[in-house]
């Protein structure tokens, strides 16, 4: 048997102890490493999805030309020139001219105004209706959750453009009508997401604990629970603009969205469909500009998605 002097001179590796690489040892005045904070992680898994970035940059670049338009556009809105009629692109007029001479350029930077908006304002309210109804559905559970959610498997089954056609021939086809209405139909989805998120985030330590400490069902939701459902949120916060600029696009082309003066990109489509034969720039523009748009919005969802995953080996 070893002696007591002996086992103290014995390498720990010999006892399955393991141990730290010399080079991996933090030398005598270096400083400790430093614990990387959520943020810090987020951005770091976000910046590696290189898509992502460039769709958000372009998304930036879109929304100050767009708003900014009376700084960068070359001509006012609405200017005309019955005598020029539409021409191809050229240097006076980059994106070509319509069938009232007006500069394309300039009209799809005011029309993206519409678009941009009714894309964003559409997914902040869908988001908080859903996220709301999701989070109350799933936190209180039993009749609530039954009562929501059967609310929610009825607004999913309803035909979408066909409510919306009528809604808007009813009450006005103007961008704030139209906000409201793909609103009041497209937190169906999101509000499904957090419902599942919340059922399985109630059952944690810490919610019990908040439970224990007195706060009140408010207090948990808000403070403890959607702040842990944001992953979701956001993401499919981002998609919803890109639902909600396509679902515009495609009521204006079938003639049930924003009507004159008021224009947006799926207005200038419906407008082209006549002079498309002769004039092909009039259609090809506005539609990039959509296309652009929605893939940019996918993009920057796929690296949010990525970021707020921990798993996530992007």
């Amino acid at each position: 048997m070893r002696t007591e002097h002996e086992l103290g001179n014995t390498p720990v590796q010999q006892f399955g102890v393991p141990t730290l690489p010399e080079t991996m040892a933090v030398l005598p005045g270096e400083p400790e490493p430093v614990a990387r904070s959520q943020w810090e992680l987020f951005r770091r898994r976000f910046f590696k999805h290189k898509m992502a970035v460039i769709g958000g940059l372009v998304l930036v670049l879109l929304y100050v030309l767009c708003f900014g338009a009376k700084y960068f556009a070359f001509y006012d809105k609405n200017h005309q020139n019955l005598l020029l009629g539409p021409t191809a692109p050229s240097k006076e007029h980059w994106f070509g001219t319509d069938e009232l001479g007006r500069d394309q350029l300039t009209e799809i930077l005011y029309a993206g105004q519409i678009s941009l908006k009714i894309g964003m304002a559409v997914a902040l309210i869908s988001t908080a209706v859903g996220a709301a109804l999701g989070a109350i559905a799933g936190y209180f559970g039993r009749w609530v959750d039954q009562l929501l959610m059967r609310l929610t498997d009825l607004f999913l089954v309803i035909p979408a453009i066909a409510i919306l056609a009528i809604a808007l021939k009813r009450f006005g086809q103007t961008d704030t009508i139209i906000i409201f209405v793909l609103a009041g139909l497209g937190w169906t989805y999101i509000a499904r997401v957090v419902r599942g998120q919340v059922l399985s985030i109630k059952e944690k330590e810490f919610v019990e604990a908040a439970r224990a400490a007195g706060a009140s069902s408010t207090r948990v939701i808000t403070r403890h629970i959607l702040p842990n459902c944001i992953g979701p949120i956001v993401v499919n916060m981002t998609l919803g603009i890109a639902a909600a600029i396509v679902t515009e696009s495609t009521l204006s082309f079938l003639g049930f969205g924003l009507q004159k003066p008021a224009t947006s990109w799926g207005n200038m489509l419906s407008d082209a469909e006549a002079y498309f034969s002769h004039n092909t720039h009039l259609l090809y523009f506005p539609g990039i500009m959509i296309l652009i748009t929605v893939l940019c919005v996918n993009f920057l969802g796929d690296g949010l998605r990525d970021a707020f995953d921990p798993q996530s080996r992007h």
